[in-house]
């Protein structure tokens, strides 16, 4: 297990996403990792984030695959920086999310070019904003998608090993609401009370959840008024959506917009304001045929799952590409300073995306 000489060394490195020079540190060790197995770096250079990375290997004929990671972790500097390991687990910032599953696939790599002696038709990007929204990278992602086949994503895996074939989409709005103060004690009627609308509009937004479904709305925050003494003028609803099929998205966008229109408490207005940060990653059919395939290629039973949490798979998953997620390690407490991975599960996960690949290399680039 040398790899997890390599992990400890990127886990040890700070990579906030807000830290900059941490991120990059992180990206100048994994350039000099790739480029000695015969990958060529084209570097989307930022200002006040990480650089993204995109690592290339020669094109032929034959099906593009995209491996897709991140950087960055959680964790502002000084906060967890640590690494270590017992007989079962290793323990450090992004050992499971997701410095440990590029170290996967960065092992599975070197397998394939110890082998080969070259790789060629597999691409790798690496971004430095995942765990803020990718709001800067899924341009560069999207862009790119359309170049592949199929993309295969290593955040970590599930408890059971099992891969990710759909994740809900998700958006973060804000509805500001405009009242008018008022001395509580003098002027009461001349007061137009945002807060009372928030309150009313928080109920409204409430029910549109169906967990029978998958569809959650979750008012997280209020912000409102200025004292017990004065009729509030203003209040703000922060919220988020998530959802499981495309419909939802667009009954709940609908929904939003109508409660954000109609006036519960006369004389207020509202402005909506937000996006759909990632939108859902629907499981399909053609996810089930290349499972059941690597099944026959890896000689391993491969679970699968969905899941209430988003990635960058699930920007990939919308423009087409076959998606998977979930080859990292097993692990747990990610988000925390808890944050654990399976040394076994490196195992397994580096020899099945070595076979994976390895059968992708030998067999005309295709599945």
């Amino acid at each position: 297990m040398e790899y997890l000489n390599d992990l400890e060394q990127i886990c040890k490195i700070n990579s906030y996403t807000k830290n900059k020079s941490g991120v990059d540190k992180v990206g100048l060790v994994m350039k000099q990792w790739l480029e000695a197995i015969g990958f060529e770096l084209t570097t989307y250079e930022r200002d006040t984030i990480g650089n993204h990375q995109l690592f290339s290997t020669p094109k032929t004929s034959g099906e593009k695959i995209l491996l897709l990671g991140h950087n960055d972790t959680v964790f502002p500097e000084g906060t967890f920086d640590s690494y270590h390991e017992d007989e079962q687990w290793v323990y450090g910032a992004g050992v499971c999310d997701m410095k440990g599953g590029n170290i996967v696939a960065l092992e599975a790599l070197k397998n394939i070019y110890k082998c080969n002696g070259k790789i060629e038709n597999i691409d790798f990007l690496l971004v430095s904003d995942e765990e803020t929204g990718s709001d800067d990278s899924k341009f560069i992602t999207l862009e790119l998608a359309k170049n592949y086949d199929y993309c295969f994503v290593f955040e970590a895996a599930g408890e059971n090993l099992e891969l990710v074939t759909g994740r809900k989409g998700v958006g973060t709005y804000t509805i500001t609401i405009s009242g008018k103060a008022a001395h509580a004690g003098t002027s009461y009627q001349k007061g137009i009370n945002a807060n009372l609308e928030a309150c009313t509009k928080l109920q409204e937004l409430t029910k549109l959840t169906n967990l029978e479904i998958g569809t959650t709305v979750n008012v997280g925050k209020i912000t409102g008024g200025i004292g017990a003494n004065t009729i509030s003028p203003k209040c703000e609803l922060l919220l988020e959506i998530r959802y499981t099929i495309n419909s939802e998205r667009d009954r709940l966008l609908h929904a939003l917009n109508r409660i954000t229109n109609k006036n519960y408490v006369e004389g207020t207005t509202s402005i909506l304001e937000g996006l759909i940060q990632r939108d859902v990653m629907e499981p399909n059919s053609n996810q089930e045929k290349l499972i059941s395939r690597f099944e026959n290629i890896t000689g391993y039973t491969i679970p699968h799952e969905q899941r209430g949490g988003v990635s960058d798979a699930n920007h990939v998953a919308s423009c087409g590409v076959i998606t998977l997620d979930g080859f990292g390690p097993f692990g747990d407490g990610d988000h925390t300073v808890n944050e654990r991975a399976l040394k076994s599960s490196f195992t397994q996960r580096i020899d099945m995306m070595t076979k994976i690949l390895q059968h992708h290399q030998s067999n005309n680039f295709v599945f």
